[in-house]
């Protein structure tokens, strides 16, 4: 039951789905077998990444509902949380009741055929379970354990309740986000993205470190660590300058002109200058003002800075009588750092995705839809895109594996331990 690679299908030159292309290779997670009694977004986009990279993943999920991201929404054809179609591709889906012995049992020997277990339940609980890693590890040397959790396993934060919006508060996010007077939060979920990602790595070093020593590991990962080291550039500006950076909404706190400047046609386009000579680029090419290069109030980024208001009025009164195109064009030939401002209809059609042949379909309990291929491209490898698993649905395969015959699995069923 290793992953297959013929899930994915790639864009015809017109931009549809199509099949995908010859001279797939071998993804280097292939052979590697992962157990993952996950739920919500952290743990499950760790895994989908091993998974994207030939993993086998199994999913374990209660048998009454699951992972409870099925049931965030219903966006996905009104029947499929849009979380969960994202997180959840090539994974095998595993329903078992983990407050029965034999549900336990089921779940120990899974584990003891892995070479790498993780999970993401509340801090201590997999331990009471009897799937702690340090029992584990003491069993079978060779596994990686990750346990992921909002703030870690010791401290006085341990038990506390962590979502991401509270993470991201916690760990001063929030507080460099949003207007001078009103913060607020990253629109998508990096708190469980950032910890899943440090998973995703430490298993992937864990695995590099098996395979030269034959010893396994126990990583441990969580959320307000993660966040907390993307937030070190803040960090470091409070600890020596015992200044907290201010929120600045688009602009940057000690970069200008750094923001979102009005076209002609109303569409806002976001222009980025982090050098001199890329204000004399911007002066020159695009403002018609070469006088403002020596400028003292606009020579250096410092001074800029300084007379913010007086740069973003001067640029805003040029690209306000442009286009959003011709701002553009006139910013890309003078190469001036620029992106127009997209929303979600904006990324979905973008044709740097089209043309690049990044989009693939994957089958799902609603039908096919469409997902992105993901970041990390493997020269002559596609990536593993299987279906998203309905709840429970390789559960008899998962158990004829375990060496339970279809008697078992009957009675098993019955009694409500397995779905």
């Amino acid at each position: 039951m290793s992953g297959a690679q013929d899930g994915g299908r790639s864009p015809s030159p017109d931009g549809a789905v199509g099949r995908p292309p010859a001279g797939t290779g071998t993804l280097p997670l292939e052979g590697v077998t992962v157990v993952a009694l996950e739920q919500a977004v952290a743990a499950p986009f760790a895994s989908r990444q091993l998974a994207d990279l030939g993993a086998r993943v199994v999913k374990v999920e209660k048998t009454v509902g699951g992972d409870f991201a099925r049931a965030y929404d219903s966006g996905v054809r009104g029947g499929l949380g849009t979380h969960f179609a994202w997180l959840n591709r090539s994974k095998e889906s595993l329903a078992v009741d983990l407050k029965s012995d034999e549900g336990r049992a089921i779940l120990d020997d899974l584990i003891a055929g892995a070479d790498v277990f993780l999970q993401n339940l509340a801090p201590g609980a997999a331990a009471r379970l009897g799937f702690g890693a340090e029992r584990l590890r003491e069993r079978d040397p060779r596994l990686i354990v990750v346990d992921m959790s909002g703030y870690g396993s010791s401290g006085p934060y341990r038990d506390k309740r962590a979502y991401d919006m509270l993470v991201q508060a916690e760990a001063g996010l929030i507080s460099v986000t949003g207007t001078p007077e009103t913060p607020v939060k990253a629109g998508s979920p990096i708190s469980d993205i950032a910890a899943g990602m440090y998973a995703f790595s430490g298993v992937l070093a864990a695995l590099v470190r098996r395979g030269t020593t034959g010893e396994g590991a126990a990583v441990e990962v969580s959320m307000f660590d993660a966040v907390a080291e993307w937030m070190s550039q803040t960090m470091y500006t409070t600890l020596y300058t015992g200044a907290v950076p201010p929120r600045a909404t688009l602009s940057h706190p000690v970069i200008a002109p750094y923001d979102a400047y009005p076209t002609a046609d109303g569409a806002d386009v976001v222009i980025g200058v982090q050098s001199d000579s890329g204000w004399a680029a911007l002066a020159t090419g695009v403002l018609d003002r070469p006088d403002l290069v020596a400028d003292p109030d606009h020579a250096t980024n410092m001074a800029r800075v300084r007379n913010r208001e007086k740069v973003d009025a001067l640029v805003a009164s040029v690209t306000s009588r442009l286009g959003r195109e011709e701002l553009l064009r006139r910013l890309d030939e003078a190469g001036v750092p620029n992106a127009t401002l997209n929303d979600g209809h904006g990324l979905v059609a973008h044709p740097q995705l089209a043309e690049r042949g990044r989009w693939r379909e994957v089958g799902s309990p609603v039908g096919d839809i469409r997902a992105l291929l993901p970041p990390i491209t493997l020269a002559g490898a596609e990536p593993r895109m299987d279906p998203v698993p309905a709840l429970g649905e390789h559960t008899d395969a998962v158990l004829a594996e375990l060496g339970r015959d279809a008697d078992t699995v009957a009675r098993l069923r019955a009694a409500g331990v397995v779905g």
